[in-house]
Formats: structure tokens, sequence, C-alpha cells
């Protein structure tokens, strides 16, 4: 009887290929890290200065981390000021903004994609040019425009914006609705439906990541919008943003630093949980509006 030998499994080679894909898929998520580590440096600080006391951020050289969280740093700038009454200035500035602007555009979006008009490539060219205006150029006669009307410290302004659209909005939609299929239009129409009730009754409904993706941006902008809400309101009616920005000052009349970081984060985070909640809807409208 004679023995058999028995030889150890040989490990399976990797092709090459494969290997280029592990390296290629490596080096993209370091890349991702990286960037992502530079998106959340700066916010990443200002939460370190929001715990920091006075003197360590005056101290030289410059303290990375504070010796002690000063947790109390949050409780102090939200008793500072009237914090939720210019929270909930804001979040209805921004609220009637996004709800009118994101319906205006989509309409105005319908009507580029899918009716005919004489002219109507001139003045879409016309509208997308417009957003080459820098908003210091218009917000001069914005205002006195409502100073004579009797508008400014009310919302009216906010409600005219919002009906008037936006045109970059206005793109987004116009993309979007020009990518569905024509048959929709058609059977709509075949069974009797005048243009309104096709944008309100099939197309609107079918927009879903775009009045998100709109929704997320025209919020964003009047949420953090400062120069239109310090020139048209009062300082009883005005916004977050600019309380953050002119209130935290000390008896000397020097910033306190620490507070209004403290203030800033808590600024920020109503925004962060909105695009938390949207973001599926905010990525597929930003993807979907630019195919045809």
């Amino acid at each position: 009887m004679t023995a058999t030998s028995v030889h150890p499994k040989s490990p399976a080679r990797v092709s090459p290929a494969r290997v280029r894909i592990r390296v290629n898929r490596l080096v993209l998520y370091t890349a991702l890290v990286v960037i992502t580590g530079l998106f959340l440096g700066p916010f990443g600080w200002l939460v370190l200065t929001g715990l920091k006391a006075p003197a360590e951020l005056a101290a030289a050289p410059v303290r990375w981390l504070p010796t002690h969280f000063e947790w109390h740093n949050f409780v102090d700038a939200y008793r500072a000021v009237d914090f939720l009454g210019y929270a909930r200035n804001s979040l209805i500035i921004a609220t009637i903004y996004a709800t009118l602007v994101t319906l205006s555009s989509a309409w105005v979006g319908f009507g580029f994609a899918r009716l005919t008009a004489p002219g109507k490539k001139v003045l879409f060219g016309i509208l997308i040019g417009s957003m080459m205006l820098p908003q210091m150029i218009t917000l001069l006669p914005t205002y006195l425009i409502f100073a004579k009307f009797g508008m400014v410290d009310t919302y009216w302004p906010w409600v005219l914006w919002g009906l008037s659209s936006a045109p970059y909005l206005v793109f987004l939609f116009r993309q979007f609705f020009a990518g569905l299929p024509r048959e929709l239009e058609e059977a709509a129409i075949v069974d009797g439906c005048g243009y309104g009730a096709i944008f309100w009754r099939i197309f609107l409904p079918q927009s879903w990541p775009v009045l998100s993706a709109s929704f997320v941006i025209a919020f964003t902008w009047t949420w953090g919008d400062y120069i239109a809400p310090q020139l048209l309101l009062s300082t009883d009616h005005s916004t977050l943003a600019v309380a953050v920005m002119t209130t935290y000052v000390s008896a000397a009349g020097t910033p306190n630093t620490n507070l209004q970081a403290a203030a800033s984060v808590m600024y920020v985070v109503p925004i962060l949980l909105i695009f938390l909640v949207a973001q599926r809807g905010f990525v597929a409208g930003m993807s979907t509006s630019g195919l045809k």
C-alpha cells in the first residue's frame, strides 16, 4: 500500500484587473475622505470655538482644542437674545419664500418646456442671463419700491420675491419637464385637460425630486440671507442670521466670539436637519433635472 502525498492547496491568484479595481477604489475613497474633511473642517472649528473660554480664543499660539469644554456657552448664547423669536421669524420668511418660489418656478419652467410661443428661446436666454446680475445691483431699487408702497418691515417682500420665481430654479424645472414623455401630455389633451390641469394633475406630482431640491435650495438661500433682512426688517422682526452677526457684543463693544460661534452652530442645525430629511429627493432632483 503506497502512501499518497498531500500537497497544500495553493492560494488563488488575484487577476491584475481586480487589483487595479481595488487600488482605484482605495484612491477614490481616500480622496473622498480628504474632501469631506476639508468641507467639515470649518464647521468643526466653529464647534470648537463655541466650546472655548474667551481667554483661549486670544491665546498665542493657537489652541486647537479647549482645555475645558464650556458647554454653558450654548445656553448663554440662547439666553442672551430672543433666540426662539428670531428663529421663528427666519422660519416664517424662509418657508413663505421657499414654498412660493418653488411653485412659481415650476409653473414657469413648465411653460418653457412644454408650450410653444414666438420668442420663447430669447426669453429663456434673458432669464438665464439674469443669473449673472449680482444681488447688490437690484437690492437698492427693490428697497425703494418696497418703501414706496409701505412694505418695509413686513413679509410682503418675500411673498413678491417668491411669486416672481427664481431663474436657477426655473432652469431646473424646465430641464426636468422637457424630459417627460410627450405621450403624457397628448393623452391628457385627448381626455379634455387644459394645460393648467396637465401641470397640476400630471407633471407636478411626478416632479417631487425637483420640488424637494428646489425647496431645500430656496429655504437655504433665505435662511442664510443677511443683507435683505437687515435692510427691510426692524430689529424686533429681524431674522436669526442678523441676530447672530450683530447682537453678541460685550459691554466694551467687542464681539463675544465664543457665544457667537455657539449661536452659529445652533443656527446651522435646522438646515442640516432639513437636508438630511430631504437628501434623497435633493440628490435625485439635482441629477435628473440635467437629463433630457
